[in-house]
């Protein structure tokens, strides 16, 4: 079989086989997934998965294991050395949507993409409040949580940079499926990452296509940044070629996460595609501390049934615990979003 030719694995296959390899359920599974799970369909047994199919469970396995490695040390590089008192901090991640305390429509995945060196590590950053760092290290992965509390509604974003998932397209084809919104990122100094932001945008469409069952290329919501503006002397490519190779009918932004300049326009377009309040970009609230966050929460949680509104400048605040989900999770995730529009016999992930 071809290398790049695509297949099907069954889904309740792919599962039992993740369940039962040595320390997977325990160490990746959200703490809300215990619970015992029944098969969408009914498939052929593990023992009929393919060889191409065994591998691509071993190779997304061995891609999390080294990730763990890393993280268990330190987070990925876009996550810097920042020190964490563990006293003050709650003992995991706090999922907001899992606890039933935020509404699902106010819950949204942005998956960033784009080629190596082009900035996407310093706009996450700035987007959590932080400021801009000069040395670059290629991020393996990296996952970010920010919760806000906005006009007495709770709202939750999760960030996920897959930039270290181009040589494993199993992982990255979940990583697409799962993501609400898309932040597409190239240098306008380097055409190759034009190019490869143009290759990233169809693979997205046609992922999201396949799920929905659709002969189309599936329309996204999908924001593009040409950063690195601020180097305008070594500037190669210009607004009317991005209209050429991207097309017209996405939002285009020319920024530079060094300086700042565009990054609240971009912001601001990715809350309006997620029907996110314009206060969730970052000069607009406040950051506070987890502990600080939890408290509001108690607080408004005390005031139900009472008529007085919550008072209080929009905030929020960074998960330092956040975990991407597990590849189980995620499935699940899939799996559910597809089945409200057709029940698909098998779950492809390339």
């Amino acid at each position: 079989m071809n290398a790049t030719e695509k297949f099907h694995l069954p889904v309740d296959g792919i599962l039992k086989m993740f369940h039962s390899l040595p320390g997977h359920h325990q160490s990746r599974i959200m703490h809300t997934t215990h619970q015992t799970l029944t098969p969408v369909l009914q498939h052929p047994k593990v023992s009929n998965i393919t060889k191409t199919g065994m591998g691509i469970i071993k190779t997304v396995k061995g891609c999390w294991t080294q990730q763990d490695g890393r993280v268990g040390s330190s987070r990925s590089s876009s996550s810097g050395n920042r020190q964490v008192s563990t006293d003050r901090l709650p003992k995991r991640s706090v999922d907001r949507l899992e606890l039933g305390l935020t509404k699902p429509r106010n819950c949204h995945r942005i998956v960033v993409l784009g080629a190596p060196k082009v900035g996407k590590t310093n706009i996450l950053q700035r987007f959590l409040g932080k400021e801009f760092q000069e040395q670059y290290e290629p991020t393996i992965e990296d996952f970010h949580r920010k919760l806000f509390r906005i006009r007495g509604e709770a709202y939750q974003i999760d960030l996920l940079d897959a930039a270290g998932e181009k040589d494993f397209p199993a992982k990255r084809r979940l990583s697409i499926l799962t993501g609400d919104i898309f932040l597409l990122v190239f240098s306008l100094d380097d055409r190759d990452s034009l190019n490869e932001a143009c290759e990233l945008l169809r693979e997205i469409k046609a992922a999201k296509a396949k799920l929905l069952k659709s002969k189309r290329p599936a329309k996204v919501s999908a924001v593009i940044c040409g950063n690195k503006s601020d180097l305008d002397a070594q500037r190669v490519v210009r607004r009317s070629e991005v209209g050429m190779v991207l097309g017209e009918d996405l939002p285009y932004f020319e920024i530079s996460a060094k300086n700042g300049t565009g990054l609240e326009s971009v912001f601001r377009a990715l809350a309006s595609l997620g029907g996110l309040p314009d206060e969730t970009s970052p000069s607009r609230h406040q950051i506070i501390s987890i502990p600080t966050y939890q408290s509001l929460c108690v607080r408004q949680r005390g005031r139900r049934g009472s008529r007085t509104p919550e008072l209080g400048a929009p905030c929020a605040a960074v998960d330092p615990l956040a975990r991407r989900p597990s590849f189980s999770s995620d499935l699940r995730l899939v799996l559910g979003s597809s089945t409200k529009h057709n029940k698909p016999e098998k779950c492809q992930i390339q």
